[in-house]
Parts: structure tokens; C-alpha cells; sequence
């Protein structure tokens, strides 16, 4: 679990701009925010610092129940989009919001998931916005090419596909020994071709395999870069 925040700290996220998460504070305190995952430093000038998902949680569960706990992503409708665009990236690393890769034993669902989802997807584009040189949304940004698994299945999971469930049919996501590629299977050959047709919108390179001893066929999925 992650440790609250202190007192000085909670203040700093309770004064977040609502929509954008920017923060204002001391070096150290924005140091020691980004330090605990609840923050980042944008890339380009002027280097402000914003929420990450988990901030937003701990700020909207502040102005709720008070609950100090971090979580995931910020389920929010409405301006969720814009306000936890900005910390996708350390969301998806702090191992409490994950994207379905297929084949967990348990998983949550329900409106609170797809709205969850959707919040991390609309997060992922704006960083790719917020650092691409050009502000493009249409190639896969840095974190993606390091978290590939995680990238492919919220491509695909924000899109409406299936993931499989441990007696259920549906898209997996696999990493390979290739190098920014991973694997995805589905054992419905068109369920198969929709998955490679949004990762493809989603910036992917996409190729259609056959596995020679199980004439199984499967994707190959690498980000784009340009």
C-alpha cells in the first residue's frame, strides 16, 4: 500500500488546478511528489509539474472520504480526459492500474472499469501530445516503447475488444524475444483482424502471422515511429 502523504504534501495536491492537475510548491515538495509517484516533470519548458492519476485519485478521495490511499487511474466522466491526460505514464508504471492482457484469473468490470479505461486512454494520448515535438497524437510515445504489453492490451481494451478470462476466449497481448514487438493472439480469426486494424489506428505497425508447428495464426505489433 502506498504510504499516505504528509500534511505539507496533501496541501500541494489539494491545490492542483482541477482540470490540468498543474501543481505549484517548493522544489522539494514537487520533488518529493514526483519521487512517490503522485507527480511528474513535464519534458519540455517551463518543466511544470502535474498529477500523475494517482495524485488525482488521492485529491478527489481528499474532497470525498478523505482517504489518503493512491490508486489508479481517476475514473472520472466529463473533464477526466483532460485532467488525468497528464500522468498516464506513471500510472501505468506504479503497478496499480494495469490494462487486460489476457488470461487474468480475475479482473474488474462494470461501468467503473470502462470509465477507468477510457481515463487512461485519453491519458496516454495527451503524453503523447505533451512529447512529441510536433504535439502529435498519431505514433506511440517514449513509455510505450518500454511498456509494450501494458501499451498494445489498453490500446486494445480502450477500443472494446474482448481480453481473455481463464475459461473465455479473447485477445491476449505477449511480450516476444523481438525487439519492440510483442504478440497478440485471439482464437477468432476476425476478432483477430479487428485487433491488428486498431492497433494499427492506434500507431502500431501490425503483420499477420502463422506459427509453423501449430498453424495457429497470431500479430506481430511494433509502435511506429513515423
Amino acid at each position: 500500500m502506498t504510504r499516505p502523504p504528509t500534511a505539507a504534501q496533501r496541501r500541494v495536491i489539494d491545490a492542483a488546478d482541477p482540470v490540468t492537475g498543474r501543481l505549484r510548491g517548493t522544489e522539494s515538495q514537487l520533488a518529493a511528489l514526483v519521487k512517490r509517484g503522485l507527480a511528474f516533470r513535464h519534458p519540455r519548458p517551463p518543466h511544470d509539474h502535474f498529477l500523475t492519476p494517482a495524485g488525482h485519485r488521492i485529491r478527489e478521495e481528499g474532497a470525498t472520504d478523505t482517504s489518503p490511499e493512491a490508486s489508479t487511474e481517476a475514473g472520472g466522466a466529463g473533464v477526466s480526459g483532460a485532467r488525468e491526460a497528464v500522468g498516464a505514464q506513471a500510472a501505468a508504471t506504479s503497478g496499480v492500474f494495469a490494462a487486460r492482457v489476457g488470461g487474468e484469473e480475475s479482473a474488474a468490470a462494470g461501468p467503473s472499469r470502462i470509465r477507468e479505461v477510457h481515463s487512461a486512454w485519453q491519458g496516454l494520448l495527451e503524453l503523447r501530445r505533451m512529447t512529441d515535438p510536433h504535439g502529435a497524437v498519431d505514433r506511440p510515445c517514449g513509455w510505450e516503447r518500454t511498456h509494450l504489453v501494458q501499451a498494445a492490451a489498453l490500446a486494445l481494451e480502450a477500443a472494446g475488444h474482448r481480453p481473455a478470462g481463464p475459461d473465455t476466449d479473447g485477445y491476449r497481448v505477449r511480450a516476444t524475444p523481438q525487439p519492440e514487438a510483442v504478440a497478440v493472439r485471439e482464437p477468432d480469426a476476425e476478432a483477430l483482424r479487428e485487433c491488428a486494424a486498431t492497433l494499427e489506428k492506434a500507431g502500431w505497425q501490425v503483420g499477420e502471422y502463422t506459427e509453423p508447428r501449430t498453424r495457429v495464426r497470431y500479430l506481430l505489433a511494433s509502435p511506429r515511429r513515423a
